[in-house]
């Protein structure tokens, strides 16, 4: 499956959330709601493993969807990503990006190519 980008950089199209809705695998739904309630201690049930991707529209898991400030901020602003916006690097996303540098990576990628 080709890279999907969210706003922050993750790739959407490694998302277990994405692949179980695309795939509808209810197998792959309920092993990713019991990782995802040990990892971050709430009761996620499978049904609710599903999303269609970041800067899509559609269904998203209930983090992103209503939770998420760096994807409220992109879609308050209307943007592809964080990558062109003018405040890039602020505060909210380089907290989230100091533990994920290939998300980091990918929006570097993506400025690199905007600057030529």
């Amino acid at each position: 499956m080709p890279e999907m980008l969210a706003y922050c950089g993750v790739d959407c199209s490694t998302c277990p959330a994405l692949t179980a809705l695309r795939t509808n695998d209810a197998a792959l739904r309920a092993k990713t709601a019991a990782e995802w309630s040990k990892a971050f201690g709430h009761n996620i049930k499978p049904e609710d493993i599903n999303c269609t991707g970041c800067a899509a529209d559609g269904v998203h898991i209930a983090y992103c969807d209503s939770m998420c400030e760096i994807r409220k901020c992109a879609r308050g602003r209307k943007l592809e990503n964080c990558a062109v916006c003018a405040d890039y690097g602020c505060a909210t996303l380089e907290g989230f990006l100091k533990n994920a540098p290939e998300a980091r990576a990918r929006l570097e990628k993506v400025r690199s190519k905007r600057a030529k």
